[in-house]
């Protein structure tokens, strides 16, 4: 295998960091007369995007992204997600505009004919028959996590190192070099060490997880059916089905969050696979951009949580912490119904998946073929390139694989060639109206990026 020279890594990245500086004046102006935004950005993580500021865009539509320089960007990031219907698709727009403009409403702590839809709609694609919704996928775990505890009578989760489940406190928890859990390195001012309210295991070993549910005292196996947010690590065969027998055994429930994962076909992994979990968790992508998350309930777990609020002793209804005001809102809702219905269907997964196919395959022969000891593992709809071979099997693994200038100097290099790929890794996301030619200009500039790198 090409051994690549860190002094000429930097060397790379210096000359990029100078070009992005250069190209975009417009945006280095926005980021530096934000003087009033906390970190110069809207939102902390925008501070991810490599080159020292982020772009500020001016327009998106599809696949798509134009900066205030004028610049246009095929776009593999999708907002990280939350834009995988494409921007501002069309079906989405129109129902929007309707809700807004026409019936009127944004919110109104009111129930609409939309929501009963995209709730049978969810339990078609998934299997789980009754939902509640939220604005994000964090709302979600963190709601429906209350309602796996108020019905096992139990207090903690057990998640995987390095999973990834929004900003839920309790999921903050690694395994450590010493084997024994800890809070996640970077973890901001936690009330509750996470070790008092979490359990922890590596992915893929289900003996660890056994011990851990050993304990009787975890209400949840909280997990996404692969990990992504470290990187993708996909299950081993027979994993998920050894997690679904061991939450039973253990009195546990099992907890699914496809809010990455949904990459993987309409129904997510969870209808690919014919997973059975009792709760589950999704968000970012239903509504097209718009803010929105779900979390379903089988019906024995519903009817669980429905026996004990009628005693008095928990309230979903009022103040029990299980809820929000803006949750479940008619602007959500309606964007939800045509995304799902209209942008999201199984031929634009069909369409979808296929592409993610071909890209992979590109990835792969170009660092075969340049003999470099990095790999790609595919999920659905997503593809993600990693610095080491064979391609980690765990949460620790991904992270210990991890090459921050590495990762600067690919996000910066496709960058200023036109491609943006998603800040926090080296992931690619197809959506509806990405094309062929758009995986043949990246496989161009990977290629070239792959072969500037060993020289």
């Amino acid at each position: 295998m090409t051994t690549i020279d860190r002094s000429r890594v930097s060397a790379l990245v210096g000359r990029e960091r100078d070009a992005y500086r250069a190209a975009h004046p417009g945006s280095l102006r926005v980021h530096e007369q934000a003087g009033h935004l906390f970190g110069r950005v809207p939102m902390t993580w925008m501070s991810k995007w490599a080159g020292g500021f982020p772009l500020a865009y001016a327009t998106a539509h599809g696949n798509r992204i134009t900066d205030v320089d004028g610049h246009t960007y095929l776009d593999f990031a999708l907002g990280d997600t939350g834009a995988m219907a494409g921007h501002s698709p069309r079906a989405t727009v129109a129902a929007v505009h309707r809700r807004i403009a026409v019936d009127g409403g944004i919110t109104t702590m009111l129930p609409t004919e939309d929501a009963e839809w995209v709730g049978a709609e969810l339990a078609r694609r998934f299997g789980l028959p009754r939902w509640s919704f939220t604005l994000s996928a964090t709302d979600a775990n963190r709601w429906a996590a209350r309602l796996a505890r108020l019905v096992t009578g139990r207090p903690k989760l057990l998640v995987f190192s390095y999973c990834y489940h929004g900003s839920v406190d309790e999921t903050f928890i690694v395994v450590g070099p010493d084997g024994r859990p800890r809070s996640r390195p970077g973890n901001v001012a936690p009330a509750v060490d996470p070790t008092q309210t979490t359990r922890v295991a590596e992915w893929n070993d289900l003996a660890a997880v056994e011990r851990e549910l050993a304990h009787g005292d975890v209400a949840a196996i909280l997990t996404e059916p692969a990990l992504t947010n470290i990187g993708i690590v996909l299950p081993e065969p027979g994993f998920l089905a050894g997690l679904r027998e061991l939450a039973t055994r253990y009195g546990a429930l099992l907890m699914i969050d496809e809010t990455h994962t949904i990459s993987a076909g309409p129904g997510g992994m969870t209808a690919r696979d014919g997973l059975r979990p009792d709760v589950f968790v999704i968000g970012k992508s239903l509504g097209g951009g718009i803010p929105c998350g779900a979390y379903g309930l089988t019906e024995e777990i519903a009817d669980r949580v429905h026996r004990i609020t009628a005693t008095g002793s928990a309230d979903i209804v009022d103040v029990g912490g299980v809820g929000g005001t803006l949750a479940g809102n008619a602007l959500s809702l309606a964007a939800m119904r045509a995304t799902l219905d209209e942008v999201l269907t199984d031929d634009a997964f069909a369409h979808m998946i296929s592409l993610a196919g071909d890209y992979t395959e590109d990835v792969r022969r170009i660092l075969d073929t340049a003999a470099v000891p990095w790999s790609v593992t595919q999920l659905g709809a997503r593809a993600e390139y990693r610095f080491t071979r064979p391609a980690p099997r765990s949460g620790g693994e991904s992270a210990a694989a991890a090459d921050d200038l590495l990762d600067e100097y690919m996000h910066l290099y496709t960058l200023n060639r036109g491609i943006l790929m998603t800040p926090f890794h080296n992931m690619a996301l197809m959506c509806p109206d990405t094309t062929d030619a758009d995986i043949a200009q990246h496989a161009e500039v990977f290629e070239q990026a792959v072969a500037e790198l060993v020289g």
